[in-house]
């Protein structure tokens, strides 16, 4: 069960869902795991010590915009990135092309990199693969991601190719760069790096992805590209097609996934790392998760509630603020209540891999996941 260089250790499986431990330079973490989105070195309304009472375990945050603003320079003075937040977790980056692409920062693609339109000054900035991994091992993130070309849900499937073989050529170009800058440091000590892969909901322009990132050997695969609006059955199928190409002793991160129901198949299908927007999002919305379901807590019959957001959790939120209360704030938007349910959307689902992982130990992680999906599909 361990793999060759001991970055990644298997300890328990129940089918394809298992139990991890994925090391770092700055020490283990359990797999599976979800990461709160901190793009700018900060998760919306939460603090790094509400991360740490939640329990979060890694966070990722957005490296291009952090070399923009406050910039590099900055953070370095503090050593890292985990320093800057005070957080001390993992601290995971990806490469920022995502954001990128929104059509008011883009302005093309070329083999070179992706030109844009910087969000806070306007000027015109390449970023290309070797940049990417430049700022990323300047954060000092204990994982970061090669820079991919990512197409939109809407793109045809000849656009769709001509990304994956962009994400290939960039990819060779972040392998080789990153480990040119490393090179000096004992193998414990280096910041890990994942393959992205694409190709849509194209099985053909998928598996080629997948077997052309597999050949350069990174320390993680990511599913990019995915949990974007695509009919879940077919998401599905693009991990199971994922899972079944790819070596057993890397991690596989689904980039993107929030939605609880969403993280169980992904964990039941073998998916190790998740991270999304969604949790904080919807709470942000006024929709909150709970052991019963969704609750849409804007809903007038939560005007008078005097129940907790969830009766079966354990949250200070939980503990001390009615349904009736956040729902005030929150349809007068007071930062508070967006502060409280956000806090609770991310316990909540924190509690649920926790208990996920448990159900895997135990061999009953499909009796666990019928249960959750009984009170989901309500």
């Amino acid at each position: 069960m361990h793999s060759p260089d001991e970055r990644f250790t298997i300890n328990a499986r129940d089918g394809k869902a298992r139990v991890g431990v994925l090391s770092t330079k700055k020490g283990p973490i359990e797999t599976p795991f979800f990461m709160p989105v901190a793009t700018k070195a900060a998760v919306k309304y939460l603090s790094s010590e509400d991360l740490e009472e939640i329990g979060a375990k890694a966070v990722i945050s957005n490296s291009f915009i952090l070399s923009l603003r406050p910039g590099v320079e900055i953070i370095k003075k503090t050593s890292n990135l985990g320093n800057f937040m005070n957080f001390p977790g993992i601290n995971v980056t990806d490469s920022g092309g995502f954001q990128m692409y929104e059509k008011k920062f883009w302005i093309k693609t070329s083999e070179e990199g992706i030109l844009f339109r910087n969000p806070f000054s306007g000027e015109k900035i390449l970023l290309t693969p070797e940049k990417a991994m430049e700022i990323q091992l300047a954060l000092q993130s204990e994982i970061a991601m090669c820079l991919d070309c990512m197409p939109l849900i809407e793109n045809t499937k000849e656009e769709i190719a001509g990304a994956v073989e962009q994400t290939t050529l960039w990819a060779g170009r972040c392998k080789e760069h990153h480990e040119k800058l490393q090179k000096h440091l004992p193998q414990q000590q280096r910041q890990l790096l994942f393959g992205i892969t694409q190709g849509g909901i194209h099985s053909d322009l998928r598996k080629k992805s997948i077997e052309d990132i597999r050949k350069l050997n990174f320390d993680g695969y990511s599913i990019g590209g995915l949990a974007l609006g695509e009919p879940k059955e077919e998401e599905y199928k693009m991990i199971e097609l994922q899972k079944s190409l790819l070596p057993e002793d890397k991690p596989l991160y689904l980039m993107g996934a929030g939605d609880p129901l969403e993280l169980l198949e992904a964990i039941e299908r073998g998916v190790d790392m998740f991270d999304s927007r969604f949790p904080t999002q919807n709470a942000r919305r006024k929709t909150i998760f709970t052991s019963q379901g969704k609750v849409r807590i804007g809903n007038k019959k939560y005007a008078t509630d005097q129940k907790p957001l969830d009766e079966n959790c354990s949250c200070k939120v939980c503990k001390n603020h009615t349904r009736t209360y956040i729902r005030h704030l929150l349809m007068q938007e007071e930062p508070l209540g967006k502060h409280l349910a956000t806090y609770h959307n991310l316990y909540y689902l924190n509690t649920l891999l926790e208990k996920a992982k448990e159900a895997i130990k135990k061999e009953s992680f499909t009796t666990f996941k019928k249960q959750v999906a009984k009170a989901y599909e309500n």
